[in-house]
């Protein structure tokens, strides 16, 4: 399994979760949300307030409201403390798949092959649960603050009444290992017929999901089919469809098979249709810096940051697209772009990698080798991290917050036998 990395599809994952999460007392910033790149159907919940959504269970599930009632359910859990077992890698989930970023390219063409591997191979692994499974009632609990949080936010519990009931009883038991989600959330007859008559008298039992939501369930639906699944893309959108979800799964298709003037000719359709669209100038600007023409792909990124310029992420590839220029101006720009991502993700290995590019192209050798230890430390490379921390020491200036901060890296790796372990066996 691999984390996900994707501005579009976090964004909405957001806007789906954050009212419910208020609705149930938490506070959003607090969750933290994973998109897990697995086709089996599953959500689930971990300490530390973390969810993890499969892009299965994006996939399976028809509408936006399906899908927020998955999420309430879940929140259910979290707020009543049905919290699933988490193994040592889920705690440390830090290797994730940016869906829009060519970084291996990058390391690659920095003549630094060993990098490359190691965020290219990291990328392709999430860790592994082992799944709690839920009491019934625990279920039957978490069913009821999930129809009271739909509510709460003026929205239909029948969302998650649908989705239980495409998936009956015997069907559920005889595919158990077809759907995962029902291994560790018992379904049963009983579960639905009670929610059934809690949701039916609530108020908002007959809200819709808005025009808005459901197309950028739709787009975000295409997104990861069209990076993910594109074997399905002539089945869930046949050459017929020219509805713009299906234009956006068949342009990213292209832009994976490699036609650079292909990819660019769709996207660019794309943006005519949806100008203000910040993902569709992403993934343009993305199709140049991966074809070489980082200088062109700037103001593609730039655009999408102008629209969208909360994302860390659309951040991240504007400041990727600068380093690669190498002009003074575009590293200076570039290093307030990776302040602003680290100051809102410290654990953004990605981010971290390109500040140590960046350091090394402007000639701050002590600084690129302390954001390629944070980099190593993240990954769970401690053997890395503590060697880099060594090397940048020496070349910072004493009792500056670097110098310390490489300190800091050094001391903690000394102290934490787990750590030493991992360096004496050459693993993460």
């Amino acid at each position: 399994m691999g984390q996900v990395r994707d501005a579009e599809i976090e964004a909405l994952m957001r806007e789906f979760s954050d009212p419910i999460f208020e609705a149930a007392g938490l506070r959003p910033e607090d969750v933290r949300i994973y998109v897990i790149n697995d086709p089996t159907m599953n959500a689930f919940v971990t300490g530390g307030q973390n969810m993890g959504l499969h892009t299965g269970i994006i996939l399976t599930s028809n509408t936006p409201n399906e899908l927020k009632g998955v999420i309430a359910h879940e929140t259910g859990h979290m707020s009543g403390g049905h919290l699933a077992r988490q193994s040592d890698a889920m705690k440390k989930a830090a290797r994730p798949m940016i869906l829009t970023m060519g970084l291996g390219i990058l390391a690659a063409a920095a003549g630094e092959p060993r990098a490359a591997a190691a965020l290219m191979a990291s990328a392709q692994q999430f860790g592994t649960l082992t799944f709690f499974t839920h009491s019934r009632i625990q279920e039957a609990a978490a069913d009821q603050a999930a129809a009271n949080f739909m509510e709460a936010t003026g929205q239909s519990g029948k969302g998650l009444i649908k989705f239980y009931q495409r998936f009956n009883y015997g069907e559920v038991m005889s595919g158990s290992k077809r759907y995962p989600y029902f291994r560790t959330h018992p379904l049963s007859s009983k579960r639905i017929d009670s929610l059934i008559n809690e949701v039916g008298s609530a108020p908002h039992a007959n809200a819709v999901d808005s025009p808005s939501d459901i197309f950028r369930f739709a787009m975000a639906k295409a997104k990861i089919i069209g990076f993910l699944n594109p074997q399905r893309i002539q089945r869930d959108y046949p050459d017929e469809d020219q509805s713009l979800p299906a234009k956006y799964a068949r342009a990213i298709a292209t832009y994976l098979d490699a036609d650079t003037k292909q990819a660019l000719q769709k996207i660019d359709e794309l943006i005519k249709i949806e100008p203000e669209n910040p993902y569709f100038n992403e993934l343009y600007g993305q199709v140049l810096f991966e074809s070489g023409r980082a200088k062109e792909a700037i103001s593609y990124h730039q655009r999408a940051v102008d629209l969208a310029p909360k994302s860390p992420l659309l951040r991240l590839n504007l400041a990727q697209a600068m380093i690669a220029t190498d002009t003074k101006e575009n590293l200076e720009l570039a290093y307030d772009h990776l302040q602003y991502v680290l100051r809102l993700e410290p654990d953004n290995s990605f981010a971290w990698y390109a500040l140590s590019l960046l350091h090394e192209k402007a000639g701050n050798i002590g600084l690129a080798k302390l954001a390629t230890a944070e980099q190593a430390y993240i990954l769970h490379d401690y053997g890395r991290a503590l060697g880099f921390a060594q090397r940048a020491k020496i070349d910072l200036r004493p009792n500056t917050p670097q110098w310390r901060r490489a300190n800091d890296i050094l001391l903690v790796i000394a102290a934490d036998p787990r750590m030493q372990r991992s360096i004496k066996s050459g693993g993460h």
